[in-house]
């Protein structure tokens, strides 16, 4: 495709959301930062940590609580978009940091860096300011 030449009304989406299966003994607080563990169909939510394996892919729209085995799988609702978490204090994230990606440290809290390839990407610094970090997730 050849650059622009001219004004394109480009298309864009909000708030994506999703539903995945909650891994077996297992809580995703409302608000966590969600990863994905495992691959194809047996692929399961849990709670972001400092568990490079996990791909996060949101944040949980609700608690979903799978802790007692019941006959259907419990579903957790993410949604995609831009949130805030908190800084971490150890390796925290500056103004600097903007547009780079950032690391999850727990499920809710972002650092600077992987600590050497042992945490897991969260997504983007969208912003940071008094609050925290606000994290894009794609």
């Amino acid at each position: 495709m050849a650059a622009l030449t001219k004004a394109r009304l480009t298309a864009e989406r909000h708030g994506q959301t999703a539903q995945l299966a909650v891994n077996a003994a297992t809580i995703i607080y409302q608000g966590a930062m969600v990863g994905l563990s495992g691959a194809g169909a047996g692929a399961v939510a849990k709670p972001a940590s400092a568990d490079v394996t996990l791909r996060i892919i949101g944040v949980a729209e609700r608690t979903a609580d799978n802790r007692v085995a019941l006959p259907a799988p419990v579903m957790v609702d993410l949604r995609r978009g831009v949130f805030l978490m908190i800084n971490d204090a150890a390796d925290p994230l500056t103004i600097g940091d903007l547009g780079l990606p950032c690391y999850a440290s727990d499920d809710q809290t972002v650092a600077k860096t992987s600590a050497t390839n042992t945490k897991p990407q969260a997504g983007t610094v969208a912003f940071i300011d008094n609050q925290g970090v606000w994290v894009r997730f794609i």
